[in-house]
């Protein structure tokens, strides 16, 4: 069975002529678009030099960044990191050494026999991976060697993805500044090693320094809050198996 459309047709002068200004409205809709479109044209065409050179200067920065990352950026960071391998040496011989550690990390910092120490690669490596990696040595060869300002100075220079390394170099610092005595600033980089990432063997670690320095500044809350913490979520680690001790130390001080 065949079906159709039926035509509208308006019925009396008022639904007239609503259509005649619905028909009026589209053509005035379609003309101020086709004038839109006309001007758009007009200044593709007028700039048309400029837009192609813009675009030929994207190309150009895209190409140059590739090339820059493969023959420049990763050469870089693979030389950087060979070089890493000789102080390196020295700093873990001092790890386990019975003497002679400070000449050991000295030959870590300074190198020997032509090859960089740690301070030669984060110079002139600044910016790669290693070259981060080695003022990660070079802060804690250091603090080791008790110069605590160039330990704070190097570590503070230090940043990284791994968030355990991350707190454990901020931590560092906290040590740096209690070896110091300069005790404030030491609770705020425990707080901030504590805070970098939740993980059971950093955050106790640092929140239980953090509450032992709170102690030593009579802010007894603040150590309360700390060790508390650590009993909450942190029960099963080595600074949570006495920690109730510390928390009713804490409080009872603060009485």
């Amino acid at each position: 069975m065949a079906t159709y459309k039926k035509k509208y047709k308006p019925e009396g002068k008022k639904a007239e002529q609503q259509v005649e200004e619905m028909d009026s409205t589209t053509a005035e809709v379609f003309n101020t678009l086709d004038e839109t479109a006309s001007k758009s044209e007009q200044w593709i065409e007028k700039n048309s030099k400029v837009l192609f050179g813009s675009l030929i200067a994207i190309v150009v920065f895209f190409l140059v960044f590739l090339g820059y990352n493969k023959y420049v950026v990763t050469p870089n960071e693979l030389e950087a990191s060979n070089e890493l391998a000789f102080p390196r040496k020295y700093f873990d011989e001092a790890a386990t050494a019975g003497s002679g550690i400070d000449s050991l990390l000295n030959l870590g910092l300074e190198g020997a026999d032509g090859n960089y120490g740690f301070l030669d690669i984060a110079e002139a490596y600044n910016g790669t991976s290693a070259g981060n990696l080695a003022n990660y040595y070079a802060g804690i060869s250091y603090l080791q060697m008790k110069e605590y300002d160039k330990g704070i100075e190097f570590l503070g220079k230090f940043n990284s993805d791994n968030a355990i390394l991350n707190a454990v170099a901020l931590g560092a610092i906290g040590d740096a500044f209690s070896d110091i005595d300069q005790q404030n600033d030491a609770l705020d980089y425990y707080e901030k090693a504590a805070n970098v990432e939740s993980n059971d063997f950093t955050t106790p670690l640092f929140l239980f320094k953090g509450g032992q320095t709170a102690l030593l500044l009579n802010e007894f809350d603040k150590a309360v809050a700390m060790f508390s913490i650590i009993k909450e979520k942190y029960s099963k680690s080595e600074q949570g198996r006495d920690i109730d001790k510390f928390i009713n130390a804490a409080k009872y001080a603060k009485d």
